[in-house]
């Protein structure tokens, strides 16, 4: 199997997890795009009356598209369940995310979901966070500065650029700015400092959130219940 059969093998178990009447997340990414034709399939065939929140404006346009009803997240209560991909998972189930440069997005909608299940590929399972670069937002104005505050602590910053050389520019119009750690061995203690750093919007470490990991696997689907 590819790996992006592996993908959508994930996202097709996953979508098994959606229940008529639910109030459901949507994430981001390619694993994502399988979820949505899945759920797809599963509200044309069983008649299930769902509405979803994205995190992007592509997979809203995909879930609409394909007649999923989509609504704004301020105009939604609780969120029961959210799917979304990683970037990275470790050995506790802390995660990387943020690759399609969306992590904003997807945690304002992770942390207003009651569950949240992550489907992934088996390469994405790891035992440290760090080999992916870890994803910031930061606003344009004084991001020379935050870049050189990050520096300073030999975080290994990179803005994220375009294939033009432009600076990626997120929904909400900021700047990417990449971590090349290698190893981040404790990303609690990481994200604490991040969080107090003013300039960065929201960086790509999802920490203590995950409910599920649904893992597509040379050898079959595997499911994991994180411990929460």
């Amino acid at each position: 199997m590819d790996i992006n059969q592996l993908k959508k093998a994930a996202a097709d178990e996953a979508a098994k997890f959606v229940e008529d009447g639910m109030m459901l997340g949507l994430g981001t990414g390619s694993t994502v795009f399988y979820l949505v034709e899945a759920v797809a399939k599963r509200v044309r065939e069983e008649n299930l009356h769902i509405t979803t929140v994205s995190t992007s404006s592509r997979t809203a346009k995909q879930a609409s598209d394909l007649g999923i009803k989509v609504i704004d997240i301020n105009d939604a209560p609780t969120l029961d369940l959210t799917i979304d991909g990683a970037d990275e998972i470790d050995e506790h189930f802390q995660g990387i995310k943020g690759g399609g440069a969306a992590h904003l997005l997807e945690k304002i909608v992770a942390i207003n979901s009651k569950r949240n299940i992550w489907i992934v590929d088996q390469s994405k399972m790891v035992k440290t966070l760090g080999a992916f670069p870890l994803p910031l937002e930061v606003i344009p104005f004084g991001s020379e500065k935050v870049y050189q505050r990050l520096a300073a602590e030999n975080l290994r910053p990179e803005f994220r650029l375009t294939e033009d050389g432009q600076r990626v520019r997120t929904h909400n119009k900021n700047f990417v700015i990449d971590l090349h750690v290698g190893t981040i061995e404790h990303p609690h203690i990481l994200a604490d400092w991040l969080d107090h750093q003013t300039g960065i919007v929201e960086h790509g470490l999802f920490l203590d959130l995950v409910n599920q990991v649904v893992i597509g696997k040379e050898s079959g689907v595997e499911i994991i219940n994180a411990p929460r």
